[in-house]
């Protein structure tokens, strides 16, 4: 049977070499069992209370895609501690003919199922309840309730049995005259973009040592936040303002406002920065601009629900001179979004989104696979792919040696005990051969799928997929899946500012393009090794020169 292990640990009181731990006790029960070990997922320093990991995202992928038949874990809450969760990844494995084994429980059962998430759920419930009110019992202590806003430094203190006592803070001069400017800028005026900028110009590090931004320093109304709206700055802790939910859909946390009458208000005057005058002024002018009409018919349009769908360069086009990423800058029109939001960068100029996407895409259809670098890709990905095979060889010819003399070892102590011989030195002989042969078993059946060969005809292929693909920008039913697959050929753009312009590079992912070719008519791509597609991306920066161009 294939079997996969699935180990994590979250970041309470437990390191990184828990997961050490668990791949090992999962192993020997895999090679007490006789079984093939496949693959090991793990997830590190992230809760059980959430499905956004990576490693359990693949394993269920994986599972699905019938990669291994059972999977093997240390516990059921090392997969998942919420109820609702452990019950999904069992109907999921079950659908996809999986078997869930934990080291603690055995087979899992709907029994299981049912039990132990309910005794996780209420675990974290009470764990969380025990938090929350240690943390309202440190606030009415005037001590942090978590975190560290800007302006404050960490104060380390003991109780008189050494133990160490959270929460203190004292004032960080240096920052507490960046807060005092803010607030008489914004006082005097000037935006918190425009704020923003200048202090980055002039080399001031913001919140976590990172750039300022507006948002920053402006804010939230209804959260609290921002440099403008932190009531800590006047000598008043205000804690429990929001809390979060789980997304059932996303697995994400999102925030939720508390009604006033649950915030825990307590007055801390010793940590003041701002006087209440300049306090107040800052007030009046951000409840101006929150009523005043243009905020309030974009607050009508309700912005924020309205996720906008990726454009073909989402995330990909990056600026020549700072290599953070080209953002939007009004309609249709792209540029350096340090430079525009940040004012850390000094490339000003901006391009239209169609006349980029109408370039990228010409590039993509004849740049990137030309006739001649692809025949000498492909000769270069044979010849490796030849040298794989040939190593593969030799491993199993090996190990099939070392198992061929395993096993006249194990039959020539078989018939020594059969003629009457008895000590605890052969017995013990006995086991470690019996665990060498099953190991070497594994190894032996663990036979990797064989890379595929490719097209001589690969770069015509290529560029009518990519041609399909992009005639299907214009249907409004296929559009986005046509855009996601685009986006899988481009690895970066970068955008470098002349005199008159810009010099476009583009960089694409050779392995991607190869997978779009060799995909059969209803688009289902060709599977291919791990290893085969590091191997193409090696080859491909020699047989492909230039793997970057320009326009």
């Amino acid at each position: 049977m294939r079997a996969a292990i699935y180990a994590r640990y979250s970041s309470d009181k437990q390191s990184d070499t828990s997961i050490d731990d668990q791949v090992r006790q999962c192993q020997a029960h895999i090679i007490r069992e006789g079984w093939q070990l496949t693959e090991t997922y793990s997830d590190h320093g992230i809760s059980g209370a959430t499905l956004l990991r990576p490693g359990y995202q693949q394993l269920l992928s994986d599972a699905r895609d019938g990669h291994f038949d059972a999977v093997i874990a240390e516990a059921l809450d090392r997969l998942s501690r919420d109820q609702e969760d452990v019950a999904a990844l069992y109907k999921q494995l079950t659908f996809a003919g999986v078997r869930l084994i934990t080291l603690a429980e055995g087979d899992i059962t709907e029994l299981h199922v049912g039990l132990k998430g309910t005794m996780n759920a209420l675990f974290l419930k009470d764990l969380a309840q025990k938090t929350r009110r240690g943390l309202e019992g440190r606030v009415r202590q005037g001590r942090s309730g978590g975190g560290l806003c800007y302006g404050y430094d960490v104060v380390k203190e003991q109780d008189a049995n050494g133990e160490p006592i959270h929460g203190g803070r004292a004032i960080n001069e240096t920052e507490a005259g960046i807060i005092n400017r803010i607030f008489t800028q914004f006082v005097g005026g000037q935006s918190p973009r425009a704020i923003a900028k200048q202090l980055n110009q002039e080399g001031i590090p913001g919140p976590r040592g990172k750039y300022w931004r507006d948002t920053a320093i402006r804010g939230h109304h209804q959260r609290g936040t921002g440099i403008l709206r932190n009531e800590l700055y006047v000598g008043r802790l205000v804690w429990n303002r929001q809390h979060y939910v789980k997304d059932p859909q996303t697995g994400k946390r999102l925030a939720r406002p508390n009604p006033s009458s649950e915030w825990v208000t307590h007055e801390v005057p010793y940590l003041r920065i701002v006087d209440d005058d300049l306090w107040q002024q800052a007030q009046d002018r951000l409840q101006v601009i929150r009523h005043s009409p243009a905020v309030n018919k974009a607050r009508k349009t309700r912005f924020w629900e309205h996720r906008r769908p990726p454009h073909l360069l989402t995330g990909l086009a990056h600026c020549g001179v700072c290599s953070n990423r080209i953002v939007s800058v009004g309609r249709d029109y792209l540029a350096c979004g340090h430079a525009r939001r940040l004012g850390t960068c000094t490339n000003r100029k901006s391009i239209r989104r169609p006349i980029l996407e109408a370039m990228i895409m010409d590039s993509l259809k004849d740049r990137l696979m030309q006739p001649d670098h692809v025949q000498a890709f492909i000769a270069g990905y044979h010849q490796e792919i030849n040298r794989l095979n040939r190593e593969r060889e030799q491993g199993a010819n090996g190990i099939e040696q070392e198992l061929s003399k395993t096993k006249r070892k194990l039959s020539g102590l078989i018939d020594a005990i059969a003629d009457g011989l008895r000590s605890d030195g052969l017995q013990q002989k006995l086991r470690q051969l019996e665990a060498r042969k099953r190991e070497l078993e594994v190894k032996l059946s663990a036979t990797p799928v064989p890379a595929p060969r490719l097209h001589p005809n690969l770069a015509a292929l290529y560029r009518q997929k990519v041609t399909d693909l992009h005639d299907a920008l214009n249907d409004p039913s296929i559009r986005q899946e046509a855009i996601e697959l685009l986006r899988s050929l481009i690895d970066r753009v970068v955008l470098q500012p002349q005199d008159k312009g810009y010099v476009i590079i583009l960089e694409g992912d050779i392995a991607a393009m190869v997978t779009t070719a060799q995909s059969d008519q209803t688009n289902k791509k060709a599977a291919i090794p791990e290893d085969a597609a590091c191997s193409m991306k090696v080859v491909a920066g020699v047989g492909f020169e230039p793997t970057t161009f320009r326009l």
